[in-house]
């Protein structure tokens, strides 16, 4: 069991990286070489815009490349929830954003060519207990009426037909999932990029950063400073670098996954006939997905700790339990890659993007910024040039998280209460 992500181990490997100094100036520099950050380099060359960004260590090296591959909406059953939140046009516009979002990242793989396996094949919510399954036919029926008329609730009767398992009672399935290789694609995302005329520094660490004025600042990495004219900060859930507003605001929580070696085809297409996206319904849930050379992909919280090999290898051993019991027939399948990767969690669960103290910014993507991080890049160059402001997730004020200062000190703590309400409920 290899303590590696798959989609990296398995991706092209990038050589747009620049290998001349970095300039003196740029119209814009981007800190964080992930989706969002590569995403917004692209928009802006497109616009013939002068954009660098800067990376602390390989491009896609962090979460972009280390989840679980799923690219679909982040809100489903939540979305009542949302709904007495933000109120139904607000909750609504949110909802859109993440079609919106799949259906961006669908364009980028056919405009760019990227070889990515993408493919649409919609994303089942399955409802681990009889009760949750009430939660989600309220889920439908509100969805139905106002966001998606395509929604479907599967009964526990016939959930059998979209799942070989005794684990689940029922599900809801939103038919504009996909699924992709992350790594094929992040590779692909920077290669366009570059090719736009972007320019990529990777393991240009930021260690300090200096408003001039208005929004200009002067950054400085171990390699040498540069002058922006705008910032945009796409770090996501990094505790390295200058950035305590943002280490405020957003909760590094470990998410952790197992891939399977290659399984036989008829036993997974009897496993999964449809072959979508899938995550059940618990506060510490699974999700799950194959792979297009026949592995089956299952991730999860596994434990409410920080990602490292030992971690990793523990959160590995409980993923295999988990996997063996949602599917049997898996129970001694072998493993040939596990690794770990950190949510960047906010406490209200949603993204957050907009301006603060001359910075721009996005991130808070919650576990779900496969495809919103991709097209958030996109709002947020349009933002930045002055083009649009199309960006859903503007809702200030973004409060800290009460008693954090970067540290997640309470994330045991946090784990113990959502095990109990998973007990419970």
């Amino acid at each position: 069991m290899k303590l590696e992500s798959f989609w990296q181990a398995n991706a092209p490997v990038f050589k747009g990286a620049a290998q001349t100094p970095l300039p003196e100036r740029a119209d814009v520099v981007i800190i964080g070489g992930g989706f969002s950050g590569i995403s917004a380099a692209r928009s802006l060359a497109k616009q013939g815009i002068d954009v660098v960004v800067l990376e602390k260590n390989g491009i896609m090296s962090e979460a972009s490349a280390r989840n679980g591959g799923h690219c679909n909406s982040g809100i489903a059953k939540s979305f009542a929830d949302l709904v007495a939140r933000k109120g139904l046009e607000k909750a609504s516009e949110m909802y859109r954003a993440y079609d919106s979002a799949v259906n961006y990242v669908s364009g980028i793989v056919k405009e760019e060519d990227i070889a990515c396996d993408f493919r649409f094949c919609g994303k089942l919510k399955l409802a681990s207990k009889p009760a949750h399954f009430d939660g989600l036919r309220a889920a439908c029926e509100l969805m139905r009426k106002t966001v998606d008329p395509e929604v479907e609730l599967i009964s526990a009767a016939d959930i059998g037909r979209e799942i070989d398992s005794q684990a689940f009672h029922g599900g809801l399935l939103q038919q504009r999932g996909a699924s992709m290789h992350m790594g094929k694609f992040g590779v692909g995302l920077a290669e366009a990029a570059v090719r736009h005329g972007a320019r990529i520094y990777e393991h240009h660490a930021v260690t300090a950063m200096t408003r001039l004025s208005g929004q200009r600042h002067r950054i400085s990495t171990a390699k040498g400073d540069i002058i922006a004219d705008k910032v945009l900060l796409a770090t996501g859930c990094s505790s390295d670098g200058p950035f305590p507003w943002v280490q405020r605001r957003i909760v590094p929580v470990g998410s952790f996954i197992i891939v399977t070696a290659p399984l036989a085809p008829d036993l997974l297409h009897r496993l999964l006939p449809h072959d979508r996206t899938y995550v059940n319904s618990m506060n510490i849930g699974n999700y799950f997905r194959t792979t297009a050379d026949h592995r089956l992909v299952f991730g999860g919280r596994a434990r409410f700790a920080i990602s490292n090999p030992a971690s990793d290898s523990r959160s590995g051993e409980i993923l295999r339990s988990a996997m063996g019991k949602v599917f049997p027939a898996l129970a001694s399948a072998p493993v040939d890659y596990c690794w770990g990767g950190m949510v960047d969690m906010s406490a209200d669960r949603l993204p957050h993007a907009g301006e603060e103290n001359g910075v721009y910014y996005t991130m808070g993507y919650s576990g779900h910024g496969t495809q919103m991080s991709v097209w958030m890049g996109n709002v947020m160059a349009d933002l930045i040039s002055g083009r649009a402001d199309n960006n859903p997730w503007n809702d200030k004020p973004w409060a800290p998280v009460p008693g954090y200062f970067g540290k997640p000190w309470f994330l045991p703590l946090t784990g113990l209460y959502y095990k109990a309400k998973d007990r419970l409920f």
